[in-house]
């Protein structure tokens, strides 16, 4: 009797037991279900206009794409240059951690990474899909995030404006020396080169630009395109618009993320940050592509607007004071030449698959 009784109380602690580690397992089960479950509200400080056509949609749209796959787990409030902070003053925004994210063009950068407009836009260099193709499977991604790393920012591509027009000008450019002493809106390598050509380049925010050109502070300026130029009004201020392409011939955007911010998401919400932003990336080249042509047309057609295109003398002129610049450049950075010769290698090999197809197309059709 003794050893049935035995047996029935450590049947009944058994189950006792069983019954506990249940519910610690539902505990557990519990706590990593509210895990999951914890919201983040970040902040996204941009270099462009709130909700400016293109640049300052792009960073609008990746915030909702975020929100609506993350079912409201990650939310993103956008602020437009100088609404949070200056719009020159993104990186270190993110940086700092004042706020979680940026949205920018790398080239405003290269007094702290001389290398980092090679990831937006290089004179006479590799066009929007030429870039894409060498930062997402050439490489150059890898390159950027090494280089943003020691100030803590993770680097993704956050839009491409394509190609972008040489620019507005109040006088006709009809050789070289109609540049010298010629004050334009122009960042970037681009601003560098002109600087050779005798011109003196002015870094200005896109918010600043058309009172600048308007007062006489400026004489020329590029921005974009026909689709921003026109929402900026520029044919109003400025009589000769010049198509040719040299300076930037795709220009890439950037999403700046604060690294420690990054590291405290889930894992499920790191990709789905990552996913966004090559959505964005991909759908803001498609919109430019989309609505330049027909703002053109609004310029000429409604506007009078007078298109140039600037002479082969001065295109060659830009050429080789480019050459000069980016050789110097690698001559003094060490980071510059690294990226630079993964950079040119790509765009060499696919310059060579290029000619034998979409050039001879185009030419063709």
């Amino acid at each position: 009797m003794q050893r049935i009784l035995s047996y029935f109380f450590s049947s009944i602690l058994l189950v006792v037991l069983l019954a506990g580690c249940g519910e610690q397992a539902k505990t557990t089960s519990s706590s990593q279900s509210v895990d999951t479950q914890q919201t983040f509200q970040w902040k996204m400080v941009t270099s462009w206009p709130k909700n400016f056509p293109g640049l300052g949609v792009a960073p609008e749209k990746f915030a909702a794409m975020v929100g609506e796959m993350s079912d409201g787990r990650l939310t993103i409030q956008v602020y437009g240059a100088g609404e949070l902070v200056p719009g020159f003053e993104v990186f270190d925004a993110v940086s700092q951690g004042t706020v979680q994210m940026g949205h920018s063009g790398s080239y405003y950068w290269k007094g702290k990474i001389p290398a980092s407009p090679i990831f937006g836009a290089i004179p006479f260099g590799m066009t929007a899909t030429e870039l894409n193709a060498w930062l997402h499977h050439g490489g150059g991604l890898e390159l950027w995030q090494e280089l943003y790393k020691p100030f803590g920012i993770i680097p993704l591509a956050g839009g491409n404006s394509g190609a972008q027009f040489a620019g507005w000008f109040k006088k006709e450019i009809n050789s070289m020396a109609d540049l010298e002493g010629l004050k334009m809106r122009i960042p970037g390598l681009g601003g560098e080169v002109l600087k050779r050509a005798g011109a003196i380049p002015v870094t200005l925010t896109g918010g600043e630009i058309f009172s600048s050109l308007q007062s006489g502070a400026i004489d020329a300026t590029e921005w974009v395109g026909p689709y921003n130029d026109l929402a900026f009004g520029f044919y109003q201020a400025a009589e000769y618009y010049y198509s040719s392409i040299w300076h930037e011939p795709g220009t890439g955007l950037e999403f700046l993320i604060n690294e420690k911010a990054f590291s405290a998401l889930p894992k499920d919400l790191q990709k789905i940050i990552e996913v966004a932003a090559r959505a964005v990336n991909e759908d803001t080249l498609d919109e430019y592509n989309a609505r330049n042509n027909a703002a053109m047309q609004t310029l000429i057609e409604k506007h009078n607007v007078q298109m140039r295109t600037l002479p082969e003398s001065v295109l060659a002129g830009l050429k080789a004071h480019t050459d000069d610049v980016i050789n110097e450049q690698i001559a003094a950075d060490k980071d510059f030449a690294r990226v630079w010769q993964s950079y040119s290698e790509f765009m060499a090999s696919i310059r060579q698959y290029h000619d034998k197809t979409l050039k001879q197309y185009l030419n063709n059709r």
